[in-house]
């Protein structure tokens, strides 16, 4: 009896941890989009809006390409990948 006791404790104990840690990997996509890289570039995940307004319009921006659409937007340092409106990669020029 003790025994089934305290093993019911231990799984309530255990259920509350992981429900209190899973609480605190939360993190909310505005925070996330809104952020840049430490190279203080766009990020994987940011909409097209959040990149204009955070780096200004770009030098050029090209055409769709492919299905899904992946359009390049080029900056003097460096050029952003768009899937739809969303950063996908960024890379630095030569």
């Amino acid at each position: 009896m003790v025994r089934a006791a305290l093993q019911l404790l231990i799984a309530v104990g255990i259920g509350l941890t992981v429900s209190v840690g899973a609480q605190n990997l939360n993190i909310g996509s505005a925070e996330q989009s809104a952020a840049t890289s430490p190279s203080g570039k766009p990020i994987r995940g940011m909409k097209s809006d959040q990149v204009r307004a955070n780096f200004g319009m770009p030098q050029t921006i090209r055409n769709p390409v492919g299905n899904p659409p992946i359009i390049r937007w080029e900056y003097s340092d460096f050029v952003v990948f768009f899937e739809y409106d969303t950063v996908i990669h960024t890379v630095n020029k030569r």
